[in-house]
Parts: C-alpha cells; structure tokens; sequence
C-alpha cells in the first residue's frame, strides 16, 4: 500500500529536518506518495498572496494527512501564525503533544510520559479580540463551546483506551471562570464514567504546574483548554529536554497534520547543525495514524537506541554527528529492527 501525503518542508531548518526524517521513513520499506509544497508562509505570501494558499489545503483535504517542518512566524506584525491557520481551517481540533523522558539526557526527572492532549480551535485562541481606542482597552473573548469541549475530551479517552494508559487527568480554571472553564469541566465529569477502565480525576491549572514540575511520574494523559493547553505542552517538553526532541499532532476527524513543534531557527539554517529528532518522532506517530504500528514502533525505538548509546547524535545533545549522519544511524537501526 502507498501512502499519499502532503509534505510542507516549511523554512529555517525545516528542509533539512524534513530530508532527515524522509531518510528515516525511507529505511522502513512504507511507500508514500509525497505531494510537496514548497511555498508556505513567506513563500507562499511572495507567491500567492498568501501565506496558506488555497492549493495547500486542497492538498491536505485530498490526502487527508501532512508531515510539515516549523514555519517561520512573525512576531508583532506581519501575517497570522500558519500553524494556528491551519488548525482552524481544517478543523484540527486535537492537538496531541506526547513528552516522554529520552536516556542521556540531563533533566531532573528520569521517568517522564504523558502526553498532552489541547483543544485547538476555540478557547482564548478563538480570534474574538475587540479594542476601544478611545479607552485604549483591548478585550479576547475566551469562547468555551459544549461540541468543543465534548469532542476533544471524547478523543482523548479514546486515545488513552485505546493506546492502554490508566488514566485521564482534566486541568481547568472552573474555580474563577466558571462559566468557561466550569462547563469544560463539566463535560469532562459527563464522558468520564463512560470509560470506566480509566481513572478520571481534575487539576486546577495552576496546581497542575505545580504538580507537573514536583512530582509528573504521577500523571499520564492531560486534558485541557487552548491556551492552557499551550502552556502545558511546552512545561512538559522542558521535562524532557525541550522542543527539540518532542513530536506533535493536529488531528480532526477529516484531516491530520503532523508537525515538529519547536521554531525554525533561521541562525542556523544550511549548516546541518538541526536535530531532527522531533518531526522523525513526528514521524512515528503518522505512521500510526496511518495503520503503521509496527514501523511507528522501530523508529521510536531507533530514537530511544541512539539516546541511550549516544554514538551518533547532533551537537544540541553532546554528540558531534551532523543532522544527515544522525538521521543515517537511526535510519539503519530502523531497518535492522523491521528485518529481524
């Protein structure tokens, strides 16, 4: 079976994470049929007029999924995140960031794994924003919708089952925003008892920071509002060594992209000097979606392998290799693994 996926090299090092991970995905014998759009954010601006041109999404709609390097954002002025963009107009409203500790790498904890799951289309990020110039008094609109709530915590229960966990944790700030965050909470409280292999229990937000960076062996999937969710997921990937080494996924019932979630780094651009290890864990988790279990597995592997033995691994985390030479060593171990 080949699979058909749009593929957005995106800018900065996102061409070269992006050859990296192909390096990988190439060594596990999966067919895909890759279609490639080049010209995404500023080159889709430059090009289209737009920096999510209409040809982009026909293709993610067609194939339904798309593996993209980081995009360049930016800041304060100019156009509106493509990321954001895209999760809004293909209705990607999971957002799904697992953090789970890597061997060799120097964090306060050693046996981290959990996994965020953010709803991603509504809450602070809505876009609802109004300013009185004359007051000079800008206001956001936090809107909490019942299907909102209900979907993204349905999907979640539905991973966790699915994917053997033992329990759901729904983080929320119902004690202040009690209409917003009450009913989120309160959704959460209706699916809970339908799942009752898994057990169910709720954090305010700010307790649940604390807990996280006290004690996070104690928590497993995570269940949250947009901006809360953006928050978590980045507190959570500082647990295990940063953006750099975590995957990323915006599901919806239709389409799914998957994405490295750390930024573009144009400093460093051209010099091979990238650690693509989060989009090829990216990677893993497409092949997942996709049916692939058993190559999502080897590649995870081959991650953890390299980590642990750290013979061959890009500068950022102590090793001297560059980003094609690491991508090279896990590509080989993926193979290996599939033919034994």
């Amino acid at each position: 079976m080949t699979h058909r996926v749009t593929l957005l090299p995106g800018d900065g090092i996102g061409p070269e994470v992006i050859e990296a991970t192909l390096l990988v995905l190439e060594a596990t014998g999966i067919s895909f049929d890759w279609q490639r759009h080049d010209r995404v954010g500023t080159a889709g601006l430059e090009a289209y007029g737009d920096p999510l041109p209409d040809v982009v999404l026909d293709s993610i709609r067609d194939t339904g999924v798309a593996l993209k390097g980081p995009i360049t954002t930016p800041v304060g002025k100019g156009f509106r995140s493509v990321n954001v963009e895209l999760r809004q107009r293909l209705d990607l409203f999971a957002n799904v960031r697992p953090c789970r500790t890597l061997p060799g790498i120097d964090t306060p904890f050693k046996d981290v794994n959990l996994i965020i799951f953010r709803e991603n289309t509504e809450g602070m990020y809505s876009g609802i924003e109004n300013f009185d110039e004359r007051l000079q008094i800008a206001d956001s609109i936090a809107r909490i919708t019942r299907t909102g709530s209900e979907r993204i915590i349905r999907f979640c229960f539905e991973y966790a089952q699915k994917h053997g966990h033992k329990q759901v944790t729904l983080a929320h700030k119902a004690n202040i925003l009690k209409r917003s965050s009450g009913l989120f909470l309160q959704v959460g409280r209706e699916i809970a008892p339908e799942f009752e292999d898994l057990e169910f229990n709720d954090r305010i937000i700010d307790n649940m920071c604390m807990q996280l960076v006290m004690r996070p062996q104690d928590y497993d999937c995570i269940v949250t509002t947009n901006l809360f969710g953006d928050i978590l997921s980045d507190l959570c990937a500082g647990l295990v060594g940063g953006l750099g080494v975590v995957a990323g996924a915006n599901i919806g019932h239709e389409n799914a992209v998957f994405e490295a979630v750390h930024g573009s780094a144009p400093d460093i651009a051209g010099q091979q000097l990238a650690n693509p290890t989060a989009l090829i864990r990216t990677a893993s988790m497409m092949l997942d979606h996709l049916g692939e279990g058993e190559a999502a597995a080897a590649v995870e592997t081959a991650v953890v392998e390299a980590y642990a033995e750290r013979d061959t691994l890009t500068p950022d985390v102590g090793g001297t290799a560059n980003t094609m030479e690491y991508a090279e060593a896990l590509a080989t171990r993926v193979s290996d693994h599939l033919s034994a």
